[in-house]
């Protein structure tokens, strides 16, 4: 067991950790709900791949505005490869999409 506060590796996958952080268009109007349910296919099919994700809402608590996914890929290749195949990509509902590399810690 490692020192107290000391991160084993021993556990951890070759797999990289990313966190996907996107924005609508302002202008999508019903662009999301219209291709939800191919989003969420989509997903359901990329299950292992998935640490989570869900919608980032406005402030009302009821708005989708966007998404946040924790991913987790072999490479930043096949992390982009995964986004563009994504229905909501392909439709162009984002404005802008952000990718950072993430290292999971607790729990």
């Amino acid at each position: 067991m490692p020192p107290s506060g000391e991160f084993s590796r021993e556990a951890e996958s070759e797999k990289e950790m990313f966190v996907v952080h996107c924005k609508d268009r302002p202008d999508a109007g019903t662009l999301r709900q219209d291709t939800r349910a191919a989003h969420l296919d989509y997903l359901q099919g990329h299950l292992s791949r998935i640490a989570m994700a869900g919608p980032v809402t406005a402030a009302d608590g009821q708005t989708m505005i966007g998404s946040v996914l924790v991913l987790d890929f072999a490479d930043r290749a096949g992390l982009d490869a995964f986004l563009a195949g994504d229905p909501y990509a392909k439709a162009g509902l984002f404005a802008e999409v952000t990718v950072l590399p993430f290292r999971k810690v607790l729990p």
